[in-house]
């Protein structure tokens, strides 16, 4: 029994630390050299290119009506947004329903700024689908991703990483 007990915490903590790696790796992954530029429909309007935003710090906020933590960044997230004109808080809608329940969502919480509609069968590249709800990654005025935050994210976090570098 004690060998059986010890083959089960060495397969767990071998699960744990390979699930650490593999958010680790791909957190990594989007902070790179390279400058993102991808195409999003507005929920009400255009498409919106990131291209567009060339100049300013981009923050993309992947979200979902229900995830409660999501829910709890937006006042957080919209002060940013309304803080600095060279910064711009764009919500990535992560979530595959009808454009009523966003607007019924939206009613209530208000974010002041732009929601992007988010094909959850092809999620723009380089990122991908999220791992986690919410994903915030931060793209600097030249388009490249420099920070990855996965959970919940205050508008401190994001000024930590902007403000030394502007």
């Amino acid at each position: 029994m004690k060998i059986l007990k010890k083959l089960l915490l060495l397969l767990l903590t071998f699960m744990v630390f390979s699930a650490v790696s593999a958010v680790s790796a791909a957190s990594a992954a989007e902070e790179s050299a390279e400058p993102v530029d991808f195409t999003l429909p507005r929920l009400h309007g255009e498409d919106l290119s990131l291209s567009e935003l060339r100049g300013k710090w981009v923050v993309l906020n992947y979200w979902a009506t229900w995830c409660a933590p999501c829910r709890k960044e937006i006042p957080e997230l919209s002060a940013l947004h309304d803080s600095d004109d060279n910064i711009v808080v764009l919500g990535l809608a992560f979530e595959d329903t009808d454009v009523s329940v966003f607007d019924e969502f939206l009613e209530e919480f208000k974010p002041s700024y732009e929601i992007l509609l988010v094909d959850v069968a092809a999620p723009p590249e380089p990122f991908g689908t999220p791992m986690v709800l919410p994903k915030t990654i931060i793209l600097n005025p030249q388009g490249v991703p420099v920070k990855t935050f996965l959970g919940p994210v205050t508008q401190e976090d994001i000024e930590a990483v902007i403000k030394p570098a502007s």
